[in-house]
């Protein structure tokens, strides 16, 4: 029988706003490095779309390195302070010590240079995302280019604690984004425990072993939340990727479309704008060239008129579920620069989970069979796929193949038939940065369906002794 949980109960008894915004890779789909004019604009237009009354005021980050620099700081800092966005800061963590060094001084240098400006900007910061995917044996036989162990993450989790310390950051939330079969998997446990929030990414869209068309996206997707919550002991999950993509090949029942892309963000989306932490994926994904599939919620123009109505007036707060079970939640995080910028919210949720587990491409979670839990709300005082830093003198590629698997949990990423678990899936991919060191996916999910598979495939060389990541 297949689980069906209510969204809305699910969000329910939330009573403040929380960051809502879009993710934001580092460069442009031709490889070009953002400026910080680039990002002022993307970020204003972005809290301008129609339907949306101002409301997509937070960005999501990959990296704390601007392209085409070894260590500076990304020009999205500068932007978000002159137009107050709000950042979930990013640091890329699957490129080695090396390259996670320069991370860290990227950080310093934020912390150096803009100090309390930053105050009330920052909603956390991620230590990496997907990296538990990737080194996963699936990752890793789908020819993922690299990822990071439990004790390389909770290691780099110690070094940003260190250098936030007594800074305008002191409080900042520190959490991790991954794929819930990576949260799932007990020999993660050690990050989980590290991690203040936990990020989920969840993409019905790629999940082709389960039905996924659009009218089985919310069960999908709910069950994904179901399983990741179940795993993580109470800590507050922060949904940091999920959409729809409105162009692109159909994968299994999922077909792109405007109309569907428009129906996943009343499902899913209305329901939890305002009430939990939600970075969706993504605003804009096909400048200058677009990308199969596409997410964007606009095309290749800047414009404030989006591709679909965006508006959840008329969307009910009442989605009904077949069954029911209830489960309460509290959470309470930091969710700004300051140490007395706190939050804390309680949810409580109606909601029934019976069946298997099921998967999906880059941001891939999947459910565990009979698991009903809330997704814990946190309330921010401020109101902040995968991406990341360029590199500057070398190409780096692997190639992501498909995963199936059948059973319990595997390490990672997506897919899953049978109960509560699955390997597949895939990581973030994207276009290059510039960075001197090191690059990484800037955005876009990696398309790793189930049986049926799609391959992304990525270029690898190694110059000067530098990386760069770049989405062919």
């Amino acid at each position: 029988m297949r689980a069906s949980l209510s969204l809305a109960a699910v969000y329910a008894a939330a009573t403040a706003s929380a960051f809502q915004g879009f993710n934001y890779g580092s460069t442009f789909t031709d490889g070009k490095a953002k400026a910080q004019s680039d990002f002022e604009s993307e970020f204003k237009t972005a809290a301008s779309l129609e339907g949306t009354n101002g409301a997509f005021t937070s960005a999501r980050l990959y990296t704390m390195v601007q392209g085409g620099s070894t260590n500076d700081p990304i020009s999205a800092i500068p932007a978000a302070i002159s137009t107050k966005t709000t950042l979930l800061l990013g640091l890329w963590a699957s490129a080695g010590d090396a390259a996670f060094a320069n991370e860290l001084e990227a950080l310093k240098k934020t912390v150096s240079q803009y100090g309390s400006q930053l105050n009330g900007l920052v909603a956390g910061i991620s230590v990496g995302s997907e990296d538990l995917y990737r080194h996963s044996p699936t990752g890793i036989a789908n020819g993922e280019f690299s990822g990071a162990e439990p004790s390389t993450l909770v290691k780099y989790f110690e070094q940003v604690r260190e250098v936030i310390k007594n800074s305008p950051l002191s409080s900042a939330p520190i959490g991790h984004v991954d794929t819930w079969t990576a949260w799932v998997n007990g020999s993660n446990k050690a990050v989980i425990d590290a991690c203040d929030w936990i990020g989920m990414d969840a993409y019905p869209y790629f999940e082709d072993t389960k039905p996924n068309s659009i009218s089985d996206g919310k069960d999908r997707w709910a069950e994904a939340l179901a399983a990741t919550q179940g795993a993580v002991g109470g800590k507050p999950v922060w949904v940091t990727e999920t959409g729809w993509p409105v162009s692109g090949k159909t994968v299994g029942a999922a077909v792109p479309s405007l109309e569907n892309a428009k129906k996943f963000w009343n499902d899913v989306g209305c329901p939890m704008f305002g009430k939990t932490n939600v970075w969706w994926y993504t605003f804009q994904d096909s400048s200058p060239t677009t990308p199969n599939p596409s997410f964007g919620v606009i095309g290749s123009t800047l414009t404030t008129k989006p591709l679909y109505d965006l508006s959840c007036d008329n969307i009910s707060s009442s989605s009904s579920a077949s069954a029911s079970a209830s489960s309460t939640n509290t959470a309470s995080a930091s969710a700004s620069t300051q140490a007395s910028s706190a939050a804390s919210a309680s949810a409580t949720a109606t909601a029934t989970a019976t069946g298997g587990g099921s998967g999906s491409g880059s941001s891939q979670q999947s459910s565990a069979a009979g698991t009903a839990t809330t997704l814990s709300t946190v309330v921010p005082t401020t109101n902040g796929g995968s991406g990341g830093s360029g590199g500057g003198g070398a190409t780096a590629t692997g190639t992501a193949a498909t995963g199936t698997a059948t059973g319990t949990a595997s390490p990672s990423a997506s897919q899953s038939s049978g109960s509560g678990g699955g390997s597949g899936g895939g990581s973030g991919t994207g276009r290059p940065g510039t960075n001197g060191t090191v690059s990484v996916p800037t955005t876009g999910p990696t398309v790793v369906p189930g049986s049926s598979a799609t391959t992304t495939t990525f270029s690898v060389a190694v110059l000067a002794g530098a990386i760069v990541l770049a989405m062919l």
